[in-house]
């Protein structure tokens, strides 16, 4: 059976949607993510805009601005809703290394 849309979320999706608790448009996105993360998630520009579409469709983001060809986005309530339940779900497998790695790792 395949996987629900939006079930989970890739790294990419999941600093997308952290980045629009802010007001931003993509160039934005695509500078904020690699500061966000130390350079170690990068977001080609050809897939941010597929997902911003496919977000938008979702409901999980709307279009604030439009000028020119620069849009605008911002994180819905929906769309806080999808990212906290993946923090959680981060959350619950970093603890499940923990209590089957051993605490002794974690000073």
């Amino acid at each position: 059976m395949p996987r629900a849309k939006f079930q989970t979320l890739t790294e990419q999706m999941f600093y997308i949607l952290l980045c629009l608790r802010e007001e931003c448009c993509g160039i934005d996105i695509l500078d904020r993510v690699s500061a966000m993360t130390g350079g170690r998630v990068n977001v080609g520009s050809g897939t941010l805009y597929d997902l911003l579409e496919r977000f938008c469709q979702a409901g999980m983001i709307r279009e604030t601005r439009v000028e020119g060809r620069r849009r605008s986005y911002l994180l819905t309530d929906k769309g806080r809703e999808t990212l906290d339940k993946e923090y959680r779900r981060i959350q619950a497998q970093a603890e499940d290394y923990r209590r089957h790695m051993g605490e002794e790792r974690y000073p």
